[in-house]
């Protein structure tokens, strides 16, 4: 299913985070509206915000403190891709240039910083203590995750269990976070709040394996991104891992020598090791697998079209080329 399709249900309310993230964007400063605006105007999925519409939904939430939630969730994303393009000295997103690219990364960090703690101003304007509790950890997570990932780089003797930890930190935290928060303020049953928490947690896991299979098979034009990028950052993620199980010593060799030195001077050579050891087709096993537990997390749910929903989103998270 298409992106759109997969809004459609909730289309008015997605209009109308789309108006709170621009008022919200709202500066003294030039420089933060247009770097905010830029990166929040380039494109992407929106699917954070769109597990909290969803999640709220599902629950019978009636008013409209969902559409702030979204923004919020937006607002914290988009600040973890500022700041994550300056650490990984990124130059393109979404077929464009990054902010840091076109400004500076003194200017990408401290806009970045100004979207959390605008985040933070709405999650109090909220009222709901449980909310701000589970973003306010959420944000903790990430920023370990993000930590971990930068100690993990170069090291090609990351395990499986390292990297699932990055990836739980790292992308999962905010999923979970959204559809965990979106039952919370629906004042759903504890099973509901737990059935939506594990769901966004799996969800986040499934796309991220994806997100890292594509790397290395995916179109750079409909990526937006270059094939490759993680590898040229040095990042040992589960198809290199996996790879280097079950290749012969000299393509290990190969394969150790390119992540401590972050280059793709031998990518052709990589893609082809790859390839053939299988490590593409247990990395989107994997992912598979959690989006059928996402799936099965929502059980408890009373079948609705937003549950529904729910559950293609997981389907679709598995099966796309960007």
């Amino acid at each position: 299913m298409a992106s759109n399709q997969l809004h459609s249900i909730v289309a008015n309310d997605f209009n109308a985070v789309n108006n709170v993230i621009h008022q919200q964007l709202s500066s003294n400063v030039p420089l933060v509206e247009h770097i905010g605006k830029y990166i929040i105007d380039s494109g992407g999925k929106r699917l954070r915000p769109l597990l909290v519409l969803l999640s709220a939904k599902a629950c019978q939430y009636q008013g409209s403190e969902h559409v702030t939630l979204a923004a919020i969730i937006e607002f914290l994303h988009t600040a973890t891709l500022l700041h994550d393009d300056v650490v990984d000295e990124s130059d393109l997103r979404r077929g464009k240039a990054t902010a840091n690219n076109r400004w500076s990364n003194a200017s990408s960090v401290l806009v970045g910083d100004f979207l959390y703690s605008r985040a933070f101003q709405m999650m109090v304007s909220l009222g709901s203590h449980d909310v701000l509790r589970v973003l306010s950890d959420a944000t903790c997570v990430i920023a370990e995750g993000e930590v971990l990932q930068l100690t993990n780089c170069k090291n090609p003797d990351v395990t499986e269990i390292q990297y699932m930890d990055v990836i739980r930190g790292k992308t999962a935290m905010l999923f979970e976070a959204s559809s965990h928060c979106g039952a919370l303020l629906a004042n759903a049953s504890p099973e509901q709040v737990t059935a939506l928490q594990n769901y966004g947690s799996h969800l986040g896991l499934a796309f991220r394996l994806v997100d890292d299979a594509l790397d290395y098979t995916g179109n750079a034009d409909a990526m937006g991104k270059n094939l490759g990028d993680d590898l040229a950052e040095g990042k040992p993620t589960l198809p290199l891992i996996q790879a280097m199980k079950v290749c012969s010593d000299s393509d290990r060799k190969l394969l150790r020598k390119a992540i401590r030195s972050g280059g793709i001077d031998h990518l052709d050579d990589i893609l082809a090791i790859i390839q053939s050891s299988g490590a593409i087709d247990y990395t989107l096993s994997l992912a598979q697998t959690h989006a059928d537990k996402a799936n099965n997390s929502l059980t408890s749910l009373t079948n609705s079209a937003y549950k529904e929903t729910l559950q293609t989103l997981s389907l679709a998270a598995v099966n796309r080329d960007r």
